[in-house]
């Protein structure tokens, strides 16, 4: 292994006059080099290096590496707004890199969420000697990638990422007061506030954070969106670059990966690989909802060597040559390969003889609708259904979650247990029947296998927020999922009104989330109705789909 130098302190003068700092970290002989260059806002020594090997690992295998901190963080200058200017300066921030003593002159670019998003945006800038990507766990679209799922706030993550900005900034102003109020959020997340989507501290400490920015710009066509998400900033470009694209399926941002991958293999004549783990959004690992096995142990740093190895220093054969998508299976415990999505789907209609909601049994998936049916789901804000595994809330992952499902405001419906294996790969919609008797209101839907033992181990899920004029049935997207189905076992959907704090509660009033009071929340009854005439079901993506019909 090489003897490396660094980090070393280094600067660039973006157009406008700014000086962004850098550290790097170069092998001690040789060379030249290509540059892997990575752009964050936590401060540049950390490194992503809570999910991947230190920059002096990557340096020794014969790259120079640049970390370097964005505009208004660390010891760069400027002020940061999230998003908002890494299209420039990550562009300029490539051509520079490319220029840098001992440098081949090719430049890949890594890093996951904000720095995943970075790459992006700088593609988006024009950025000419872009060699290679690795984007990992980002937002293809900010406002429902990232900030939003379904059209509500993803309250828990947002607050906590909200409060860490802000409390970054203030501590580089040295308004120690403010760093004090945030740290102590920080450690006591403020969700049980008169305005619970917009805490105090952070109306408070606005001009320190993009928080207010995403609260009150609920609308996903906002200017605000547009000019921060790398959809609108890529929109109509060809995207020439090769890509490595690297996601979770119980990582907040999993669709915007997905997303992110079709959207650049449609427009890109380069070599773009997927791969899926079995992975929240950190750490990565094999344990995620129990031991998922030796194969789900993370090779995320060997697979971005060989990839950049591959197109950044023309390496012939090896796992850079590989593309289409790598799947985990999640419940099988291992990879499947697949050169684009499968197609395949399977439809189970949902069914009851109206005991849905108070018991876990009454519920069923059916090949076919049958009789009309009425299921009621009282959603209580005082006792609102709890966030519990996927991922909505730690613990994530494959969580059993049978106890929740006793719940009386949860509304269950379960397939007889499959008489054969079948294979599952791809996204997973439902088209559902369901008034309220308020204006707005929110459903939440979670997929779970149930074992032979009776166990509900959690598959995926979904959230959505529901005006009463949206015209019926109601699509609401879970997400996409890799699973086998093994002789024996059933599924399982599970509905109900919230998931509390992944989302706020929804009041009802179809209040704005910034502008919603606790005391305005009321109690919600929503009604799903199945049968011939409102033939709510789940659509499945079953590469094979052998279910006993159910009696």
């Amino acid at each position: 292994m090489r003897r490396v130098l660094g980090p070393e302190t280094i600067a660039m003068t973006t157009q406008d006059g700014v000086r962004l700092d850098a550290d790097l970290y170069r092998p001690a002989e040789g060379g030249p080099y290509p540059v892997l260059l990575m752009r964050q806002p936590y401060g540049r020594r950390i490194a992503s290096t809570v999910v991947f090997a230190h920059p002096r690992w990557y340096a020794a295998q014969g790259y120079i590496v640049v970390i370097q901190d964005v505009r208004g963080t660390g010891s760069s200058e400027g002020t940061f707004h999230a998003f908002e200017t890494e299209r420039e300066d990550g562009a300029e921030a490539v051509a520079w890199a490319a220029a840098l003593p001992g440098s081949t002159g090719r430049v890949g670019m890594y890093g996951f969420s904000y720095q995943g998003m970075t790459q992006l945006l700088a593609l988006a800038g024009g950025a000419p000697a872009l060699g290679a990507l690795a984007p990992v766990m980002v937002g293809w679209d900010l406002h429902g990638d990232w900030a939003y799922e379904g059209g509500a706030l993803r309250l828990a993550d947002g607050i906590g990422w909200g409060i860490q900005m802000a409390a970054i900034r203030a501590a580089r102003e040295s308004d120690t007061e403010a760093v004090r109020a945030l740290s102590g959020a920080a450690r006591a997340m403020p969700l049980q506030d008169e305005t619970p989507a917009f805490p105090d501290v952070l109306r408070r400490y606005r001009h320190y954070g993009h928080f207010a920015d995403w609260v009150e710009n609920d609308g996903h066509d906002a200017a605000y969106w547009r000019r921060t998400s790398p959809r609108a900033a890529l929109a109509g470009k060809r995207m020439d670059v090769p890509m490595l694209h690297i996601g979770g399926w119980y990582d907040t941002m999993l669709m915007g990966t997905l997303d992110t991958f079709a959207a650049v293999r449609a427009a890109s004549d380069q070599p773009q690989r997927l791969v899926v783990g079995p992975w929240p959004h950190l750490p990565w690992g094999r344990m995620s909802g129990g031991d998922m096995g030796p194969e789900a142990d993370a090779q995320i740093d060997r697979l971005q060597l060989a990839w950049f190895d591959g197109f950044l220093k023309d390496s012939p054969g090896g796992d850079h040559l590989t593309t289409g998508l790598d799947l985990f299976d999640v419940t099988a415990k291992t990879w499947r390969h697949f050169p684009a999505w499968p197609s395949g789907e399977g439809t189970l209609y949902l069914g009851s003889s109206g005991l849905a909601t108070p018991t876990a049994t009454d519920g069923v998936l059916r090949h076919a609708p049958a009789e009309a049916a009425r299921d009621e789901v009282v959603h209580d804000p005082w006792r609102p259904v709890p966030s519990f595994g996927g991922h909505d809330a730690a613990p994530m992952g494959r969580q059993d979650r049978t106890a929740l499902d006793a719940r009386a405001d949860i509304a269950c419906f379960t397939s007889a247990p499959f008489e054969a294996e079948a294979v599952m790969a791809g996204r997973v919609d439902l088209d559902l029947w369901v008034e309220a008797d308020a204006v707005c209101f929110d459903i939440s839907a979670v997929l779970s296998e149930i074992t032979p033992e009776g166990r509900a181990i959690i598959l995926t899920q979904g959230y959505r927020r529901v005006t009463a004029a949206e015209p019926l049935p109601i699509r609401v997207s879970l997400r996409a999922l890799c699973a086998t189905i093994r002789p024996g076992v059933a599924l399982r959907l599970s509905l109900a009104g919230a998931s509390f704090p992944a989302h706020p509660v929804n009041p009802g009033t179809g209040a704005a989330p910034a502008a919603t009071f606790a005391t305005d929340c009321q109690v919600i009854t929503l009604t799903i109705a199945s049968g011939l005439d409102t033939p709510s079901r789940l659509i499945l993506p079953i590469l094979s789909s052998p279910l006993r019909s159910n009696p």
